[in-house]
């Protein structure tokens, strides 16, 4: 087994971040809430407990507390548990231990410059001043009985402390984000010095523990993915062709919806490159009538996730009891994000727009849920299809919403509809690719607007429909910035689409952030 660092999320919007910077330094972490009793944390075998940043104020009703008994903690070998609280974790451990924790007259948010007034291995190759990233509201007044202050700030007084007798710590700032510059080896330097991990987990490591898992867990059964072509599915299909070989087959549905060449390069891709066995469904006109009409998104998606769970079962039903032995096993690309957000302390997060996961397939589908990255990260994945041989095209592949190009054509679907905004797409991606800006944004897409305007093209009059191009930057989508790509590029881009696409006479750019937009349109 790797050691392992657990995260107690007190709904921090960075938790996230907390769990991939120390993955990065090649340790195992897993996140769980911060109100999971302490028995369980204790039987989890952690060799440290890192307690995240949160929103509330720790002296306000129904403000998530930390049990007194997690700082008692021993590890397997009996020695005290290191501990690090960041931000509301520092304020928490505070708050329990007699320290004083009081509303701050000055909020503080951004970069600030830390002081570090005493060495310690937590600071390890970090200077003496580096800035740092704020974001609270509140702040420590007075220390812990037994806890000393190591580093400052010019408005936090006390931006870091330890105690004197327990490996436990406290920052105030935030060590995850990009913006505190040392932030990285702060936390790598909690992970490897102070509560000595070795450092072992790294995705070569996991494709071989995953793989003899898969091959203990499926034996000679048979397995079942819907595969979409994108990053995740993808390489889970990789990953369990390896572990299981023709075991595996793979359903992938034409749902009409895709982008331009899709449907042939995936079949190609699987087929022809992997050799995997692929069950080719063409749904398009189905899909495409059902839709007929419709505009509100909900209403898409829905429509959407309920035929597709038609067809594959309808797929599945028929390559399930091949050659006399019904697949045991359904393979999913769940990722880790999807499963922390399902026990986060929180709560799921309020609907914004109903995410689509195979339109949430129903439990009286015979099978067994099978999810080999549902402990990883989207980059993690990515970097396991690189070692596993993914071509990059799809390795490094933008986010693609499940309901396709349906959510991206700001009215009723058609097919005439789907084929312009597929050209439009198109264009802007192959061009992103060929000005090498693809892998600096984190999506791009075209959207076709519900709206047509007047333009000049020849001489006459035109009267035809607007395209809208968005591409953001973002860590994760959770938050995203509009990309400030070259005006030239967008306007050489808009002259192409304008002069190739025709029912295309006028191309606009999103400029709009995450929040308060989301990344899609609908």
């Amino acid at each position: 087994m790797h050691q392992r660092l657990i995260i107690l999320d007190f709904g921090a919007q960075y938790t996230q971040l907390i769990a991939r910077r120390i993955r990065e330094a090649g340790v195992y972490t897993e996140i769980f809430p911060c109100n999971t009793p302490t028995a369980e944390i204790n039987a989890l075998q952690a060799t440290g407990i890192v307690l995240s940043g949160g929103p509330a104020s720790v002296y306000e009703p129904g403000a998530p507390q930390l049990d007194p008994a997690v700082l008692s903690l021993k590890r397997q070998d009996g020695s005290p548990m290191p501990i690090l609280g960041i931000c509301y974790g520092l304020q928490a451990m505070a708050h329990v231990l007699n320290g004083s924790v009081q509303r701050a007259d000055a909020r503080e948010f951004g970069r600030a410059e830390l002081n570090i007034v005493e060495e310690d291995p937590l600071f390890d190759g970090v200077p003496q001043r580096s800035f740092v990233w704020m974001s609270h509201g509140d702040h420590l007044s007075a220390l812990p009985p037994g806890y000393r202050l190591i580093a400052r700030t010019d408005n936090a007084p006390i931006a870091a402390v330890k105690s004197d007798s327990e490996p436990h710590y406290g920052v105030q700032f935030h060590p995850e984000v990009v913006h505190s510059e040392y932030g990285r080896s702060m936390l790598s330097n909690f992970a490897r010095h102070v509560c000595g991990c070795v450092g072992d987990w790294t995705p070569a490591s996991f494709i071989e523990e995953k793989v003899a898992e898969i091959r203990k867990q499926v034996g000679q059964d048979r397995v079942i993915l819907g595969l979409s072509g994108g990053v995740d599915s993808s390489v889970a299909a990789v990953l369990l062709h390896q572990a299981v070989g023709d075991q595996l087959t793979c359903v992938f549905v034409n749902n009409g919806l895709l982008r331009k060449g899709e449907w042939e390069q995936v079949q190609y891709t699987f087929r022809d490159h992997f050799h995997i066995n692929l069950e080719a469904v063409d749904a398009s006109h189905l899909f495409l009538s059902r839709l007929d009409g419709v505009t509100d998104p909900e209403k898409k998606r829905k429509i959407i996730g309920n035929t597709f769970v038609d067809v594959f079962d309808d797929a599945t039903e028929r390559i399930a009891t091949l050659g006399g032995q019904r697949a045991r096993f359904l393979a999913q690309g769940t990722l880790y994000p999807d499963v922390i957000e399902s026990v986060s302390f929180k709560g799921p997060s309020a609907t914004i727009k109903s995410h689509h996961n195979v339109g949430g397939l129903p439990e009286e589908m015979n099978f067994e849920i099978l999810e080999p990255f549902r402990e990883l990260f989207k980059d993690e994945v990515r970097e396991i299809g690189r070692l596993l041989g993914v071509p990059d095209d799809i390795v490094n592949r933008h986010p693609f919403p499940g309901p396709g190009l349906a959510i991206r054509v700001i009215s009723d679907v058609s097919e005439a509809k789907l084929n312009l905004l597929r050209e439009a797409d198109d264009i802007f991606i192959k061009e992103l690719k060929k000005h090498g800006l693809y892998d600096e944004v984190w999506q791009a897409f075209a959207v076709l607007l519900p709206i047509q305007t007047v333009g000049v093209m020849g001489d006459e009059r035109t009267y035809e429909n607007v395209c809208a191009l968005r591409a953001v930057t973002s860590v994760d989508g959770m938050t995203a910035d509009w990309s400030v790509l070259p005006s030239a590029f967008l306007a050489h881009v808009s002259n192409r689409i304008v002069n190739e696409v025709r029912g295309i006479n006028r191309v606009v750019y999103d400029i709009s952030s995450k929040p308060p937009a989301t990344i899609e349109w609908e």
